[in-house]
């Protein structure tokens, strides 16, 4: 039997409300905090936007990529109780790389819906400055001349070994693949610095960021936690990557490989960045009397060749279309993270995307790409766009290195 992938129809899950910090640029202001304290920043926001009692949480769903400390084994559980939520609640950690802020609202609908709890937190979290600088050679050593084998984390981890490739170089295959130009993948990535320097304008933005300040985090009996800005800096509220970056100046960066069309100007920028969201059935939406912000339809995860890993969001939109009985054209917003300009288009060509649908706020080129924070990101904001634009249906979505796509299908209740 051929495998396509797998699909969860979720038939009363629901996103009440979520909230991200700013998403800052790499070694910037929020370079120094660890990822675990942003989480807690978000999470303790989200609960509090959603007007959930910690107490009401019966599932702490989190992800982050990178180890921004020592304590990553701890993130998941320290998250949870220093945001409140009781000490018998469970928590995890949730991996699939750039799709895993999409997989923890799946995960956490499998929870509401498999009846294991009523309300649940999901959280992601990524610092990429903190990425570490790491060694896996020397538990037994080092041998004399031999050579030391510390490298870039994060750098090391854009290659997949198994193809052999970057992810840039699957983007630029994309590219050959169907025939994008850089100056395609230029005037894409100029559109979306200018919608986001639009939405920020417009303060559309500002109403799914919560500021970051200096503060503490208490949780009585155990040791105080925090966030401790850089001197001088009492706050940092807004996305600090998005500025206007017209077609001519990005025309000018030279490419990555030469001769092919992703530059440092139109692949998804570097930041460290945090986002959260309450989900619960709605059973308990109506028994609180909350209004939710979104419904949670649908979640799709596939598998495709590692070497064009960018194509992703294709098929897993296509089976979750396939499986609820939608068409594309039932779809009133689309965020699928850019990754990289052309694989963003090929996606786009490959589903035969009107484009006029997706990322109308700025995409990850222009605000940023925190891994596993990104997800969430990305489903708040098009829950948040659904709602303002009147639109009944939207999909968040993202491909995965080393070869796969996730996609979430919302419904707007308000529509």
């Amino acid at each position: 039997m051929a495998h396509k992938g797998f699909f969860n129809a979720f038939d009363d899950v629901w996103m009440l409300d979520g909230v991200r910090t700013p998403m800052v640029d790499y070694c910037g202001a929020l370079g120094h905090i660890s990822p675990t304290d942003l989480g807690i920043k978000a999470a303790r926001e989200a609960l509090k936007r959603a007007g959930v009692p910690a107490g009401d949480i019966g599932s702490v769903v989190t992800g982050n990529m990178a180890p921004g400390d020592f304590f990553q084994f701890f993130l998941p559980r320290h998250i949870g109780l220093y945001t409140g939520v009781p000490v018998e609640v469970p928590a995890i950690m949730v991996q699939r790389i750039c799709g895993t802020g999409f997989e923890l609202f799946r995960q956490a609908g499998e929870h509401i819906q498999g009846g294991a709890c009523e309300a649940a937190l999901v959280v992601g979290t990524e610092s990429m400055t903190r990425n570490p600088i790491a060694a896996f050679d020397h538990r037994t050593g080092f041998k004399l001349g031999a050579p030391v084998g510390f490298k870039d984390y994060m750098w090391e981890a854009l290659k997949d070994p198994a193809a052999g490739i970057n992810m840039i170089q699957t983007a630029e295959n994309l590219a050959k693949k169907y025939g994008i130009t850089r100056q395609e993948v230029d005037a894409f990535a100029a559109a979306s610095f200018a919608k986001a320097v639009a939405a920020q304008q417009s303060g559309f933005l500002a109403g799914e960021i919560v500021p970051v300040v200096t503060e503490s985090f208490e949780l009585e009996g155990y040791k105080t936690r925090g966030i401790k800005l850089p001197a001088k800096i009492a706050e940092v509220a807004q996305d600090t990557h998005p500025r206007p970056s017209p077609i001519e100046v990005l025309a000018k960066l030279k490419p990555v490989f030469e001769g092919g069309v992703q530059t440092g100007g139109n692949s998804s920028a570097l930041v460290d960045a945090a986002a959260a969201a309450v989900v619960a059935s709605g059973a308990y939406a109506k028994a609180q009397g909350k209004k939710p912000l979104a419904r949670v339809v649908a979640a799709a995860a596939v598998g495709v060749p590692p070497e064009i890993m960018g194509i992703g969001p294709a098929p897993a939109i296509r089976l979750l279309l396939e499986r609820t009985g939608l068409k594309l054209d039932d779809i009133g917003r689309f965020e699928i993270n850019e990754a990289q300009g052309a694989q963003t288009l090929a996606v786009g060509k490959e589903l035969g995307l009107d484009l006029a649908k997706l990322n109308v706020n700025g995409g990850a080129i222009a605000l940023g790409h925190p891994l596993a924070c990104t997800g969430v990101r990305l489903t708040l904001t098009v829950a948040r766009e659904m709602q303002r634009a009147g639109l009944k249906y939207g999909i968040s979505s993202a491909c995965v290195g080393g070869g796969q796509g996730i996609a979430l299908l919302l419904e707007n209740p308000a529509a």
